[in-house]
Protein backbone atom coordinates (compact mmCIF):
# COMPACT_ATOMS: atom_id res chain seq x y z
CA UNK A 1 0.00 0.00 0.00
CA UNK A 2 2.03 3.35 -1.11
CA UNK A 3 0.85 5.35 2.24
CA UNK A 4 3.39 3.35 3.71
CA UNK A 5 6.16 4.13 1.91
CA UNK A 6 7.30 7.45 2.04
CA UNK A 7 11.12 7.94 1.46
CA UNK A 8 11.37 10.57 4.00
CA UNK A 9 9.45 12.56 6.46
CA UNK A 10 6.90 15.09 5.10
CA UNK A 11 5.02 18.25 6.99
CA UNK A 12 1.04 17.46 8.35
CA UNK A 13 0.30 19.72 6.04
CA UNK A 14 1.26 17.60 3.06
CA UNK A 15 -0.51 14.58 4.57
CA UNK A 16 -4.04 16.35 4.95
CA UNK A 17 -4.33 17.64 8.37
CA UNK A 18 -6.62 20.63 8.94
CA UNK A 19 -4.82 23.72 9.13
CA UNK A 20 -5.63 24.60 12.90
CA UNK A 21 -4.24 21.55 13.80
CA UNK A 22 -0.87 22.29 12.13
CA UNK A 23 -0.75 25.58 13.32
CA UNK A 24 -1.20 24.33 17.37
CA UNK A 25 1.56 21.47 16.57
CA UNK A 26 4.09 24.27 15.17
CA UNK A 27 3.51 26.50 18.15
CA UNK A 28 5.00 24.16 20.25
CA UNK A 29 7.72 23.45 17.84
CA UNK A 30 6.29 19.95 15.84
CA UNK A 31 6.43 20.37 12.51
CA UNK A 32 7.62 17.16 11.07
CA UNK A 33 5.70 13.74 11.75
CA UNK A 34 7.85 10.22 13.34
CA UNK A 35 7.74 7.49 11.32
CA UNK A 36 4.41 6.33 13.37
CA UNK A 37 2.80 8.76 12.60
CA UNK A 38 3.50 9.11 9.23
CA UNK A 39 2.48 5.68 8.70
CA UNK A 40 -0.53 5.93 10.57
CA UNK A 41 -1.81 9.21 9.60
CA UNK A 42 -2.90 8.43 5.74
CA UNK A 43 -4.76 5.39 6.82
CA UNK A 44 -6.87 6.96 10.30
CA UNK A 45 -7.46 10.33 8.26
CA UNK A 46 -9.23 7.93 5.82
CA UNK A 47 -11.22 6.48 8.36
CA UNK A 48 -9.82 2.72 8.56
CA UNK A 49 -9.24 0.77 11.79
CA UNK A 50 -5.53 0.40 12.50
CA UNK A 51 -2.42 -1.41 15.30
CA UNK A 52 -0.17 0.72 15.63
CA UNK A 53 3.07 -0.50 17.26
CA UNK A 54 5.86 1.43 18.39
CA UNK A 55 8.85 1.15 21.17
CA UNK A 56 8.02 4.31 23.92
CA UNK A 57 8.70 7.41 23.13
CA UNK A 58 8.40 7.52 19.17
CA UNK A 59 5.51 9.44 18.99
CA UNK A 60 2.37 7.20 19.21
CA UNK A 61 0.19 10.18 21.30
CA UNK A 62 0.08 12.33 18.04
CA UNK A 63 -0.29 9.46 15.51
CA UNK A 64 -4.03 9.11 16.87
CA UNK A 65 -4.82 11.92 18.12
CA UNK A 66 -3.95 14.33 15.21
CA UNK A 67 -6.80 11.93 13.08
CA UNK A 68 -8.63 11.92 15.71
CA UNK A 69 -9.47 15.84 16.08
CA UNK A 70 -9.27 15.67 12.72
CA UNK A 71 -12.05 13.53 11.90
CA UNK A 72 -14.58 14.66 14.24
CA UNK A 73 -13.73 18.09 13.76
CA UNK A 74 -14.13 18.04 9.87
CA UNK A 75 -17.26 15.46 10.16
CA UNK A 76 -20.27 17.49 8.65
CA UNK A 77 -22.69 14.68 9.17
CA UNK A 78 -22.07 14.38 13.21
CA UNK A 79 -21.70 17.61 14.30
CA UNK A 80 -19.81 18.36 18.03
CA UNK A 81 -23.01 18.70 20.31
CA UNK A 82 -21.09 18.17 23.90
CA UNK A 83 -21.73 14.38 23.87
CA UNK A 84 -18.53 12.59 23.44
CA UNK A 85 -17.31 11.85 19.89
CA UNK A 86 -14.00 10.38 20.86
CA UNK A 87 -12.85 8.48 23.84
CA UNK A 88 -8.86 7.59 24.47
CA UNK A 89 -8.53 4.61 27.05
CA UNK A 90 -5.21 4.61 28.52
CA UNK A 91 -4.09 2.28 31.64
CA UNK A 92 -2.72 4.80 34.41
CA UNK A 93 -3.50 8.15 35.75
CA UNK A 94 -0.11 9.73 34.39
CA UNK A 95 -0.93 8.65 30.88
CA UNK A 96 -4.44 10.23 31.14
CA UNK A 97 -2.45 13.18 32.01
CA UNK A 98 -0.40 13.43 29.42
CA UNK A 99 -2.67 12.07 26.81
CA UNK A 100 -5.07 14.69 27.74
CA UNK A 101 -2.58 17.60 27.57
CA UNK A 102 -1.21 16.61 24.34
CA UNK A 103 -5.16 16.40 22.55
CA UNK A 104 -5.58 19.73 24.15
CA UNK A 105 -2.75 21.72 22.79
CA UNK A 106 -3.22 20.63 19.41
CA UNK A 107 -7.13 21.38 19.58
CA UNK A 108 -6.58 24.50 20.79
CA UNK A 109 -7.47 26.36 17.71
CA UNK A 110 -10.52 24.11 16.33
CA UNK A 111 -14.08 25.16 17.82
CA UNK A 112 -17.42 23.25 17.61
CA UNK A 113 -20.81 24.65 17.36
CA UNK A 114 -24.02 24.34 19.53
CA UNK A 115 -26.79 25.54 19.40
CA UNK A 116 -25.90 28.32 16.91
CA UNK A 117 -23.23 28.89 19.36
CA UNK A 118 -19.39 28.86 18.51
CA UNK A 119 -17.31 27.51 21.64
CA UNK A 120 -13.84 25.89 21.92
CA UNK A 121 -13.56 21.89 21.09
CA UNK A 122 -13.38 20.21 24.81
CA UNK A 123 -11.40 17.46 25.76
CA UNK A 124 -11.83 15.85 29.05
CA UNK A 125 -9.85 13.82 31.23
CA UNK A 126 -11.67 11.21 33.38
CA UNK A 127 -9.46 8.81 36.07
CA UNK A 128 -9.55 7.82 39.86
CA UNK A 129 -7.73 8.95 42.28
CA UNK A 130 -9.99 12.03 42.27
CA UNK A 131 -13.30 13.40 43.75
CA UNK A 132 -15.84 12.80 41.00
CA UNK A 133 -18.10 16.02 41.00
CA UNK A 134 -15.35 17.89 39.22
CA UNK A 135 -15.53 14.86 36.21
CA UNK A 136 -19.13 14.80 36.76
CA UNK A 137 -19.22 18.09 35.91
CA UNK A 138 -16.88 18.62 33.14
CA UNK A 139 -19.21 15.86 31.31
CA UNK A 140 -22.26 17.54 32.04
CA UNK A 141 -21.12 20.95 30.75
CA UNK A 142 -20.04 19.08 26.82
CA UNK A 143 -16.97 16.75 26.64
CA UNK A 144 -16.18 16.24 22.67
CA UNK A 145 -12.79 14.07 23.16
CA UNK A 146 -12.93 11.91 26.92
CA UNK A 147 -9.46 10.42 27.64
CA UNK A 148 -9.68 8.13 30.56
CA UNK A 149 -8.78 5.34 32.43
CA UNK A 150 -10.87 2.12 32.45
CA UNK A 151 -12.07 1.67 35.94
CA UNK A 152 -13.73 5.11 36.29
CA UNK A 153 -14.66 5.48 32.72
CA UNK A 154 -16.61 2.33 33.50
CA UNK A 155 -18.01 3.83 36.48
CA UNK A 156 -19.03 7.28 35.08
CA UNK A 157 -20.50 5.18 32.12
CA UNK A 158 -22.34 2.69 34.57
CA UNK A 159 -24.14 5.83 36.24
CA UNK A 160 -25.33 7.68 33.42
CA UNK A 161 -22.91 10.61 33.37
CA UNK A 162 -20.22 9.32 30.86
CA UNK A 163 -22.66 8.66 27.35
CA UNK A 164 -20.77 6.47 25.01
CA UNK A 165 -23.38 5.60 22.22
CA UNK A 166 -22.60 9.17 20.46
CA UNK A 167 -19.07 8.26 19.56
CA UNK A 168 -16.91 7.59 16.51
CA UNK A 169 -13.62 7.14 16.79
CA UNK A 170 -12.23 5.02 19.65
CA UNK A 171 -8.70 4.52 21.12
CA UNK A 172 -6.81 2.03 23.55
CA UNK A 173 -3.57 3.14 24.29
CA UNK A 174 -0.80 1.10 25.45
CA UNK A 175 -2.81 -1.65 25.28
CA UNK A 176 -0.20 -4.08 26.43
CA UNK A 177 0.36 -2.24 29.83
CA UNK A 178 -3.17 -2.47 30.21
CA UNK A 179 -3.32 -6.28 29.80
CA UNK A 180 -0.27 -6.03 32.29
CA UNK A 181 -2.61 -4.23 35.06
CA UNK A 182 -5.60 -6.68 34.51
CA UNK A 183 -7.82 -3.73 32.94
CA UNK A 184 -9.25 -6.60 29.64
CA UNK A 185 -12.18 -7.00 31.50
CA UNK A 186 -13.42 -3.32 32.03
CA UNK A 187 -12.20 -3.00 28.26
CA UNK A 188 -14.84 -5.42 26.55
CA UNK A 189 -17.12 -4.17 29.31
CA UNK A 190 -17.01 -0.57 28.16
CA UNK A 191 -16.55 -2.05 23.81
CA UNK A 192 -20.34 -3.49 25.09
CA UNK A 193 -21.54 0.01 25.42
CA UNK A 194 -19.81 1.09 22.09
CA UNK A 195 -21.95 2.04 18.90
CA UNK A 196 -20.25 -0.89 16.32
CA UNK A 197 -20.15 1.72 13.36
CA UNK A 198 -16.81 3.57 15.16
CA UNK A 199 -13.06 3.67 13.68
CA UNK A 200 -11.66 1.57 16.60
CA UNK A 201 -7.34 2.74 16.75
CA UNK A 202 -5.46 0.00 18.98
CA UNK A 203 -1.56 1.49 20.05
CA UNK A 204 1.04 -1.03 22.00
CA UNK A 205 4.28 -1.37 21.90
CA UNK A 206 4.42 -5.10 22.28
CA UNK A 207 1.41 -7.55 20.53
CA UNK A 208 1.00 -10.88 23.51
CA UNK A 209 -1.81 -13.46 22.38
CA UNK A 210 -4.82 -11.91 24.45
CA UNK A 211 -4.23 -8.36 22.42
CA UNK A 212 -4.80 -9.90 19.44
CA UNK A 213 -7.09 -11.96 20.42
CA UNK A 214 -9.09 -8.57 21.78
CA UNK A 215 -8.28 -6.71 18.30
CA UNK A 216 -10.00 -9.31 16.35
CA UNK A 217 -13.07 -9.10 18.28
CA UNK A 218 -13.62 -5.02 18.06
CA UNK A 219 -11.29 -4.01 15.24
CA UNK A 220 -12.79 -4.18 11.29
CA UNK A 221 -9.84 -5.78 9.27
CA UNK A 222 -7.17 -3.34 10.89
CA UNK A 223 -3.82 -2.76 9.46
CA UNK A 224 -1.22 -3.33 11.35
CA UNK A 225 1.77 -0.51 11.25
CA UNK A 226 5.28 -1.52 12.64
CA UNK A 227 7.42 1.78 13.26
CA UNK A 228 10.55 -0.40 12.91
CA UNK A 229 12.08 -3.17 11.46
CA UNK A 230 11.34 -6.62 13.48
CA UNK A 231 14.64 -7.01 13.77
CA UNK A 232 15.69 -3.87 15.22
CA UNK A 233 17.44 -4.13 18.76
CA UNK A 234 14.91 -3.49 21.59
CA UNK A 235 16.79 -0.90 23.53
CA UNK A 236 17.21 2.23 21.89
CA UNK A 237 20.36 2.54 19.55
CA UNK A 238 21.05 6.28 20.89
CA UNK A 239 21.15 5.30 24.79
CA UNK A 240 24.37 4.45 26.33
CA UNK A 241 24.59 2.11 28.65
CA UNK A 242 26.10 1.77 32.06
CA UNK A 243 26.04 -1.31 34.07
CA UNK A 244 28.27 -1.82 37.47
CA UNK A 245 27.85 -3.89 40.47
CA UNK A 246 27.21 -1.40 43.57
CA UNK A 247 27.01 -2.35 47.23
CA UNK A 248 24.29 -1.64 49.21
CA UNK A 249 25.21 0.83 51.83
CA UNK A 250 27.40 2.79 48.67
CA UNK A 251 24.83 3.26 46.74
CA UNK A 252 23.11 6.20 47.80
CA UNK A 253 27.23 7.71 47.71
CA UNK A 254 27.33 6.41 44.11
CA UNK A 255 24.00 7.58 43.45
CA UNK A 256 24.87 11.20 44.07
CA UNK A 257 28.03 11.07 42.25
CA UNK A 258 26.15 10.35 39.29
CA UNK A 259 23.64 12.99 39.43
CA UNK A 260 26.43 15.14 39.39
CA UNK A 261 27.74 14.36 35.91
CA UNK A 262 28.66 17.20 33.19
CA UNK A 263 25.48 17.55 30.95
CA UNK A 264 23.19 15.79 33.37
CA UNK A 265 19.18 16.76 32.80
CA UNK A 266 16.05 15.64 34.00
CA UNK A 267 16.73 12.33 35.49
CA UNK A 268 14.51 9.56 36.19
CA UNK A 269 15.50 6.95 39.10
CA UNK A 270 14.12 3.74 39.36
CA UNK A 271 12.97 1.09 42.09
CA UNK A 272 11.36 -1.48 42.79
CA UNK A 273 9.95 -1.21 45.88
CA UNK A 274 7.74 2.04 47.20
CA UNK A 275 9.45 2.06 50.58
CA UNK A 276 12.90 2.51 48.48
CA UNK A 277 11.85 4.75 46.36
CA UNK A 278 10.49 7.06 49.47
CA UNK A 279 14.21 6.44 50.76
CA UNK A 280 16.50 7.23 48.05
CA UNK A 281 13.74 10.01 47.30
CA UNK A 282 14.53 11.46 51.04
CA UNK A 283 18.40 10.98 51.31
CA UNK A 284 19.11 12.44 48.29
CA UNK A 285 16.55 15.88 49.22
CA UNK A 286 18.29 16.30 52.66
CA UNK A 287 21.73 16.11 50.19
CA UNK A 288 20.78 18.96 48.25
CA UNK A 289 19.27 17.67 45.30
CA UNK A 290 15.74 18.52 43.56
CA UNK A 291 14.02 15.33 43.78
CA UNK A 292 10.46 14.06 43.98
CA UNK A 293 9.02 11.16 44.09
CA UNK A 294 5.97 8.98 42.87
CA UNK A 295 4.79 5.92 43.71
CA UNK A 296 1.51 3.61 45.14
CA UNK A 297 1.94 5.38 48.62
CA UNK A 298 1.49 8.89 47.47
CA UNK A 299 -2.32 10.39 47.16
CA UNK A 300 -2.55 11.30 43.81
CA UNK A 301 -2.30 15.01 44.23
CA UNK A 302 1.18 14.72 45.64
CA UNK A 303 2.25 12.29 42.44
CA UNK A 304 0.61 14.62 40.03
CA UNK A 305 2.96 17.67 42.34
CA UNK A 306 5.54 15.96 41.70
CA UNK A 307 5.52 15.23 38.13
CA UNK A 308 4.32 18.74 37.13
CA UNK A 309 7.45 19.69 39.18
CA UNK A 310 9.67 17.19 37.27
CA UNK A 311 7.66 18.84 33.75
CA UNK A 312 8.28 22.21 34.61
CA UNK A 313 11.90 21.71 35.69
CA UNK A 314 11.12 22.54 39.29
CA UNK A 315 12.49 19.51 40.22
CA UNK A 316 15.46 17.66 37.90
CA UNK A 317 15.07 14.06 39.67
CA UNK A 318 12.19 12.21 39.89
CA UNK A 319 12.36 8.75 41.98
CA UNK A 320 10.17 6.44 40.77
CA UNK A 321 8.89 2.92 41.06
CA UNK A 322 8.00 0.82 37.79
CA UNK A 323 3.77 0.97 38.47
CA UNK A 324 3.30 4.11 39.37
CA UNK A 325 5.83 5.21 36.12
CA UNK A 326 3.66 3.43 33.46
CA UNK A 327 2.36 6.33 31.27
CA UNK A 328 5.14 8.93 32.14
CA UNK A 329 6.34 10.33 28.89
CA UNK A 330 8.66 12.99 28.98
CA UNK A 331 11.33 13.68 26.07
CA UNK A 332 14.05 15.59 27.73
CA UNK A 333 15.08 12.93 30.50
CA UNK A 334 18.81 12.51 29.96
CA UNK A 335 19.73 10.02 32.36
CA UNK A 336 18.00 6.98 33.26
CA UNK A 337 19.50 5.50 36.62
CA UNK A 338 18.24 1.82 37.83
CA UNK A 339 18.76 2.11 41.54
CA UNK A 340 17.62 -1.51 41.72
CA UNK A 341 17.95 -4.45 38.92
CA UNK A 342 14.49 -4.62 37.10
CA UNK A 343 12.92 -7.89 37.38
CA UNK A 344 12.67 -8.71 33.86
CA UNK A 345 13.90 -7.59 30.44
CA UNK A 346 11.07 -5.97 29.74
CA UNK A 347 10.95 -4.29 32.44
CA UNK A 348 14.63 -3.21 32.10
CA UNK A 349 13.72 -2.09 28.37
CA UNK A 350 10.68 0.08 29.44
CA UNK A 351 12.64 1.98 31.50
CA UNK A 352 15.67 2.94 29.79
CA UNK A 353 13.19 3.75 27.19
CA UNK A 354 12.75 6.87 29.22
CA UNK A 355 15.43 8.32 27.33
CA UNK A 356 17.16 8.39 24.17
CA UNK A 357 13.64 9.65 22.92
CA UNK A 358 12.93 10.65 19.31
CA UNK A 359 16.39 11.00 18.23
CA UNK A 360 18.04 12.55 21.30
CA UNK A 361 20.80 10.92 23.30
CA UNK A 362 20.55 9.54 26.83
CA UNK A 363 22.77 7.75 29.35
CA UNK A 364 21.45 4.77 30.96
CA UNK A 365 23.08 3.30 34.76
CA UNK A 366 21.86 0.00 35.90
CA UNK A 367 23.73 -0.30 39.63
CA UNK A 368 23.66 -4.16 40.45
CA UNK A 369 23.74 -5.48 44.25
CA UNK A 370 25.36 -8.37 44.45
CA UNK A 371 22.23 -10.74 45.11
CA UNK A 372 20.59 -8.72 41.80
CA UNK A 373 23.64 -10.63 39.78
CA UNK A 374 21.28 -13.55 39.10
CA UNK A 375 18.49 -11.44 37.93
CA UNK A 376 20.70 -9.43 36.31
CA UNK A 377 22.92 -12.23 34.24
CA UNK A 378 19.24 -13.48 32.97
CA UNK A 379 18.36 -9.73 31.31
CA UNK A 380 21.93 -9.51 29.70
CA UNK A 381 21.47 -12.85 28.25
CA UNK A 382 18.11 -11.99 26.56
CA UNK A 383 18.97 -8.83 25.42
CA UNK A 384 22.86 -9.86 24.30
CA UNK A 385 23.91 -6.68 25.86
CA UNK A 386 27.55 -8.19 26.46
CA UNK A 387 27.94 -7.52 29.93
CA UNK A 388 26.91 -10.41 32.34
CA UNK A 389 29.80 -9.73 34.87
CA UNK A 390 29.65 -5.71 35.67
CA UNK A 391 32.75 -4.15 37.14
CA UNK A 392 32.58 -4.09 41.03
CA UNK A 393 32.11 -0.05 41.48
CA UNK A 394 31.94 2.36 44.72
CA UNK A 395 31.47 6.09 44.89
CA UNK A 396 35.19 6.47 44.88
CA UNK A 397 35.99 4.20 41.91
CA UNK A 398 38.29 6.57 39.43
CA UNK A 399 36.58 4.97 36.22
CA UNK A 400 33.06 5.61 37.77
CA UNK A 401 34.23 9.02 36.92
CA UNK A 402 35.87 8.64 34.13
CA UNK A 403 32.82 7.02 32.25
CA UNK A 404 30.57 9.32 33.12
CA UNK A 405 32.09 12.60 33.19
CA UNK A 406 31.87 13.60 36.43
CA UNK A 407 33.92 15.79 38.14
CA UNK A 408 36.57 14.57 40.53
CA UNK A 409 35.94 17.38 42.66
CA UNK A 410 32.22 15.94 43.45
CA UNK A 411 30.81 14.97 47.07
CA UNK A 412 27.92 13.36 48.33
CA UNK A 413 26.40 16.40 48.85
CA UNK A 414 25.65 19.95 46.25
CA UNK A 415 24.72 23.25 48.04
CA UNK A 416 22.74 23.45 51.05
CA UNK A 417 20.98 20.58 52.16
CA UNK A 418 17.44 20.54 51.89
CA UNK A 419 14.72 19.36 54.27
CA UNK A 420 12.56 16.13 52.87
CA UNK A 421 9.74 16.78 51.79
CA UNK A 422 6.59 14.56 53.04
CA UNK A 423 5.97 11.76 55.94
CA UNK A 424 8.35 9.20 56.07
CA UNK A 425 7.58 5.64 55.82
CA UNK A 426 8.91 2.97 58.12
CA UNK A 427 12.59 2.37 56.69
CA UNK A 428 14.80 -0.62 57.16
CA UNK A 429 18.18 0.63 59.32
CA UNK A 430 17.19 4.00 60.43
CA UNK A 431 17.81 5.27 64.00
CA UNK A 432 14.84 5.92 66.11
CA UNK A 433 13.72 8.98 67.18
CA UNK A 434 15.67 9.70 70.47
CA UNK A 435 13.15 10.90 73.22
CA UNK A 436 14.50 14.47 74.86
CA UNK A 437 16.51 13.02 78.02
CA UNK A 438 15.62 16.73 80.24
CA UNK A 439 11.67 15.41 79.53
CA UNK A 440 10.18 14.78 83.07
CA UNK A 441 7.56 12.58 83.75
CA UNK A 442 4.55 12.76 86.13
CA UNK A 443 4.90 9.85 88.59
CA UNK A 444 1.49 7.99 88.74
CA UNK A 445 -0.06 5.48 90.60
CA UNK A 446 -3.25 3.32 89.59
CA UNK A 447 -3.24 5.74 86.79
CA UNK A 448 -3.83 8.67 89.47
CA UNK A 449 -0.97 11.33 89.62
CA UNK A 450 1.17 11.40 92.59
CA UNK A 451 3.03 14.67 93.70
CA UNK A 452 6.16 15.09 94.07
CA UNK A 453 9.59 14.44 92.21
CA UNK A 454 11.16 11.47 91.63
CA UNK A 455 13.86 10.20 93.90
CA UNK A 456 16.06 8.14 96.06
CA UNK A 457 16.67 6.25 92.57
CA UNK A 458 13.43 4.36 92.28
CA UNK A 459 13.20 3.98 88.58
CA UNK A 460 9.76 5.99 87.33
CA UNK A 461 10.27 5.32 83.45
CA UNK A 462 7.08 2.82 83.00
CA UNK A 463 9.28 0.91 80.53
CA UNK A 464 11.38 0.07 83.21
CA UNK A 465 9.25 0.29 86.87
CA UNK A 466 8.13 -3.06 88.02
CA UNK A 467 4.58 -3.77 87.51
CA UNK A 468 2.18 -3.50 90.20
CA UNK A 469 0.30 -6.53 91.46
CA UNK A 470 -2.45 -4.87 93.09
CA UNK A 471 -4.26 -1.59 93.51
CA UNK A 472 -2.23 1.40 95.67
CA UNK A 473 -2.62 0.44 99.12
CA UNK A 474 -1.51 0.41 102.54
CA UNK A 475 -1.18 4.08 103.16
CA UNK A 476 -0.28 5.07 99.38
CA UNK A 477 2.37 2.50 99.08
CA UNK A 478 3.04 0.68 96.00
CA UNK A 479 2.71 -3.08 96.39
CA UNK A 480 5.66 -4.94 95.29
CA UNK A 481 6.41 -8.69 93.76
CA UNK A 482 7.91 -10.30 96.50
CA UNK A 483 11.67 -11.11 95.14
CA UNK A 484 12.66 -14.55 94.48
CA UNK A 485 14.90 -16.34 97.22
CA UNK A 486 17.92 -16.63 94.81
CA UNK A 487 17.80 -12.76 94.20
CA UNK A 488 19.43 -10.35 96.82
CA UNK A 489 17.53 -7.10 97.93
CA UNK A 490 20.11 -5.11 95.92
CA UNK A 491 18.85 -7.04 92.58
CA UNK A 492 15.50 -6.51 94.06
CA UNK A 493 15.15 -2.64 94.27
CA UNK A 494 16.51 -2.23 90.50
CA UNK A 495 14.56 -5.25 88.55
Amino acid sequence: MTPLLHPAPTSFAHLGVRDEIVRALAEDGIEKPFAIQELTLPLALAGDDLIGQARTGMGKTFAFGVPLLHRISTDTTRPLTGTPRALVVVPTRELCLQVFGDLSAAARHLTATSDGTERPLSVVSIYGGRPYEPQIEALQAGADVVVGTPGRLLDLAQQGHLQLGGLSVLVLDEADEMLDLGFLPDIERILAQIPDTRQSMLFSATMPDPIITLARTFMNQPTHIRAESPHQSATHDTTEQFVYRAHALDKVELLSRVLQARGRGATMIFTRTKRTAQKVADELSERGFKVGAVHGDLGQIAREKALNGFRAGDIDVLVATDVAARGIDIEDVTHVINYQCPDDEKTYVHRIGRTGRAGRTGIAVTLVDWDELARWTMIDKALDLGCPDPAETYSSSPHLYTELDIPTEATGTVGTPRKASGKRPERDGQKPRQRNGTRTRRRTRAGKPVSGPAGNGEATNSDTAPASTGEAGNGGRRRRRRPRKAATAGAASTN
